[in-house]
């Protein structure tokens, strides 16, 4: 069991991950130089400058608390249970197509579960905020609103939310192998499991590549919503600095609907 959170710790990485997106607003909305990472993947100002601001901002407020960002690598003890997993800015790609669907992500880890996290979406004026004693939130210009995952119902069309820019054969193939009916909708970056949480898709299921920075503030908005998400031997994603950074393929999806998942 996780030592409860102090009341006032999710709205300082909220503030945090705000900073970091109004950051990322500079440059999104000028002109963007990209580089190339080793992995092929586009890098860009706006990645590097939220990234600084993030590390700086959690380590003058909670210094006991080693940090992991996609952008840096800190070299940490992999010995470390609790620690901060940061993606400084999720969907890079979405970002240079300036299609809005872009996110800082922030989530505290303790013994391989999230047990807070935070997703921004700065373009969209949104942001969603979860802990394992707070329950889920999103934040929008209307104020607060309390997530919930949906409950299956018998009979129901599928709502399933995928990628926009990480397509699969495997997904392909699942979706071929579906008994029921379903829709399909894409989005960019975390906020397919924002959209899980708060109910307007059923079940994200991901054959692509992840990284534990991907995932870690979106499993834990989905979790504190009543889902899950679970590994193709249906256990949940975990977390750490003695596991490999990349995920394996999982499923994220509302209360009710792992059976189908599963058993197509």
């Amino acid at each position: 069991m996780s030592t409860p959170l102090h009341p006032n710790f999710i709205e300082r990485l909220i503030e945090i991950a705000q900073a970091a997106g109004k950051e990322i607003m500079v440059v999104y909305q000028g002109d963007i130089t990209t580089w190339t990472k080793k992995d092929d993947s586009p890098l860009t100002e706006a990645d590097l400058r939220a990234d600084r601001l993030i590390r700086a901002a959690l380590a003058d407020a909670y210094p006991d608390i080693p940090v992991l960002s996609e952008e840096f690598d800190s070299g940490l003890d992999q010995s470390i249970q609790r620690f901060f997993l940061v993606d400084p800015l999720d969907g890079t790609k979405e970002f240079l197509k300036r299609s809005n669907e872009f996110t800082v992500n922030i989530a505290l880890i303790d013994a391989g579960r999230p047990i807070a996290g935070i997703v921004a979406a700065p373009a969209l004026n949104t942001l969603y905020f979860a802990s394992n004693d707070l329950g889920a939130w999103r934040r929008d210009n209307q104020g607060d609103t309390r997530l919930q995952v949906t409950n299956y119902q018998e009979g129901q069309t599928l709502r399933i939310i995928g990628s926009q820019s990480h397509a699969t054969a495997e997904m392909d193939e699942w979706l071929k192998k579906l008994s029921v009916p379903y829709n399909f909708y894409a989005a960019g970056s975390s906020l397919k499991f924002c959209r899980v949480a708060e109910g307007a898709a059923d079940i994200y299921p991901r054959f692509g590549l992840t990284s534990q920075w991907d995932t870690a503030a979106g499993q834990c908005i989905v979790e504190a919503a009543g889902g899950s998400v679970i590994t193709l031997d249906r256990t949940a994603l975990r977390y750490g600095l003695d596991r490999p950074v990349l995920n394996p393929h999982f499923i994220a999806c509302g209360a009710g609907f792992a059976d189908h998942c599963f058993r197509p």
